[in-house]
């Protein structure tokens, strides 16, 4: 897998990549690289921005800009680009990023992620350069550069090698095994603790009592709030 992500601020990533599982995937062979819009904009004093037509208040990333960024990185029409190449605009009003959805972008060989700041991309740069609008949430943040980690984490763990087991992002909440239910509870030492006791199934050493007790105590918490442990 080889990520690009195009940011005002590279250097806001230092602390992401040393992460373990992070680390883990660049070290198994995967990519993570940045490219920063002002190296590349054709615009004088390193301007990237410039105020919306029709006035209000605000900045917004210029198209030329973005389209120089991505005309140096890739040597060729950013248009012709996205062909071959998820190229995803880091935006609120986006698709929803989900377990689905991750597991979509991390079977692509390469993706190119679109950090914005201030009010975002010229419409430009999502209609003509982007295959792909994602959000990681219906709020605003100040910038792109927290949503690219939220999607880089998602996809690289998934990514053979990132964690510590294999099987640890198999059944997880949303996943596919659990049906897009939320994930069952885990115990761990002491088995009794202030008298709250471990569930004696989970003692049993019963494994596919387990394996049944668990399927059913993420059923019963569903995809939302809802629900709790069975008896």
């Amino acid at each position: 897998m080889e990520i690009d992500v195009f940011t005002l601020f590279p250097e806001a990533f230092g602390w992401f990549e040393r992460q373990r599982h992070v680390a883990n995937a660049l070290a198994a062979g995967h990519r993570l690289e940045y490219v920063n819009y002002r190296d590349h904009t054709p615009l004088s004093s390193g301007q990237v921005d410039d105020t919306p037509f029709g006035g209000g208040a605000g900045m917004v990333l210029r198209v030329d800009v973005v389209e120089a960024a991505l005309q140096a990185r890739y040597g060729l029409d950013p248009v012709e680009r996205r062909r071959d190449r998820r190229v995803i605009v880091l935006a609120p009003g986006g698709r929803v990023l989900d377990d689905a959805l991750v597991s979509e972008l991390a079977r692509e060989e390469s993706l190119t992620l679109l950090s914005g700041r201030y009010e975002g991309f010229d419409q430009r740069v999502v209609d003509h350069f982007a295959t792909d609008e994602v959000s990681i949430g219906r709020y605003v943040l100040a910038g792109g550069e927290l949503a690219a980690m939220v999607v880089c984490d998602t996809v690289l763990r998934k990514l053979p090698g990132a964690l510590g087991h294999p099987d640890s992002a198999l059944e997880e909440s949303f996943s596919e095994a659990l049906a897009g239910a939320r994930e069952y509870p885990h115990y761990t030492r002491p088995a009794e603790y202030r008298g709250w006791r471990v569930p004696d199934v989970l003692l049993s050493g019963h494994h596919a009592r387990i394996k049944e007790w668990r399927l059913e105590q993420s059923a019963a918490r569903g995809t939302g709030g809802e629900g709790g442990p069975l008896p």
